[in-house]
């Protein structure tokens, strides 16, 4: 078992699910975790949904200030790592420099920045602070143009509706959501945006913003008081590269979630990884994916044997009255069913089942990660249990 210094760079909630297992698992050296954010580590999910509208900052709390002290767990608030010594097995930081014996990237994403004129005009929606400048614009009435029709400015939307505001959404894509639904779900949150009043806009992507708002490429205006930038996330992947390890689409990492240093773990959004299904290297931008690699990462490190990294992804939307559940991993070429209105199945190229996504249903959703978990091929007849 790892008696050494253990440092966990990134204080969300993956890295502090790592602090928090190696804890549950018997490690007991020293344990640091670094963020570079004011306060404690907070959820980020809500941001986007039921904080513009409760605004309770307390609420958004992983656990308390007496958690950390009680689990002998030294966070670092706003503390920036600018350096790793991988020889000398340190890492140095805006505090000063820590020694490890195994250090965690849980680095996490940020927004990705398209070559746009004027984009500094647009606002983020990434971390508390973001949310709370986008809070203090959404109190009186806006006309708010989204950059993106991804999960984080679908939800913004529905929210901004909800108390409201106009609200305009520029995908550049033919559809919303495209990276992570079919093309039926697609539509399916296309109608329902568009019935409680928001216009979406598909095909046409942000050419410029300027004080009137933002213009298209195909020539429109939109007329807008507040644009938000929501078209996709980067990896924070520059650490890992500076210190030479290898990186492709985020920090690689292997099926144990090692890096190519045996002293490095990488999880969450920052790393890729290969898929157990698939076979293909992937990087998932999930809560579910940053828990499950940190209580990987911490079995691991605690001496037991965990097999290579298998979890079944998940992933979960509020927008509106829509709860969409994703169960599984479909990749972009697995073929789409329709099961009933609000089912859709993801099949590939050999029958066998990849993922199911649902609204408002989340008995099905369940069923499917049970079945799924498993760890089994579900064929096309298998599968059709999840309806029963």
């Amino acid at each position: 078992m790892l008696q050494g210094p253990v440092v966990i760079v990134g204080a969300g909630q993956g890295g502090l699910q790592a602090a928090a297992s190696l804890r549950q698992l018997g490690y007991g050296g020293q344990l640091t975790l670094i963020g570079d954010e004011p306060g404690l580590p907070y959820q980020r999910p809500p941001l986007s949904k039921a904080y513009m509208q409760d605004g309770k900052p307390e609420a958004l709390a992983l656990r308390a200030a007496e958690f950390y002290a009680s689990k002998d767990i030294r966070y670092l608030p706003e503390t920036r790592v600018t350096v790793i010594d991988r020889q000398g097995s340190r890492v140095v930081t805006s505090a000063g420099e820590l020694p490890y014996e195994h250090l965690i990237l849980a680095t996490g994403a940020g927004n990705l920045r398209p070559p746009i004129p004027g984009l500094d005009r647009a606002m983020d929606l990434r971390t508390l602070a973001d949310a709370d400048r986008l809070r203090d614009r959404i109190q009186g009435k806006r006309r708010f143009a989204v950059i993106g029709g991804g999960f984080i400015g679908l939800e913004f939307a529905a929210v901004a509706r909800k108390l409201g505001h106009d609200v305009t959404v520029a995908e550049a894509a033919p559809r919303l959501m495209s990276r992570a639904v079919s093309p039926q779900m697609s539509q399916l949150f296309l109608d329902m945006h568009r019935q409680i009043g928001t216009t979406v806009l598909l095909g046409d992507p942000c050419a410029a913003l300027d004080p009137r708002g933002m213009a298209l490429a195909g020539g429109a205006l939109l007329e807008a008081d507040d644009v938000l930038l929501a078209a996709g996330v980067r990896p924070h992947s520059a650490l890992a590269e500076a210190a030479g390890l290898a990186c492709d689409n985020g920090i690689a990492v292997d099926e144990q979630l090692l890096t190519s240093d045996p002293q490095i773990s990488a999880l969450g959004d920052c790393a890729s990884f290969p898929d157990a299904r698939s076979g293909r290297r992937v990087r998932l931008e999930s809560v579910q994916a940053a828990t499950d690699h940190a209580r990987h990462i911490a079995a691991r490190l605690t001496g037991g044997t965990p097999g290579a990294y298998a979890a079944l992804p998940w992933f979960w939307s509020d927008q509106a009255d829509f709860k969409l559940q994703i169960a599984g991993l479909a990749q972009p070429e697995d073929r789409a069913e329709q099961m009933a209105d609000q089912i859709v199945f993801r099949f590939d190229a050999g029958d066998r089942l990849t993922a199911v996504e649902t609204v408002n249903n989340a008995r099905v959703h369940m069923k499917t990660r049970k079945l799924l978990g498993a760890g089994q091929p579900v064929t096309a007849d298998m599968a059709q249990a999840l309806l029963a």
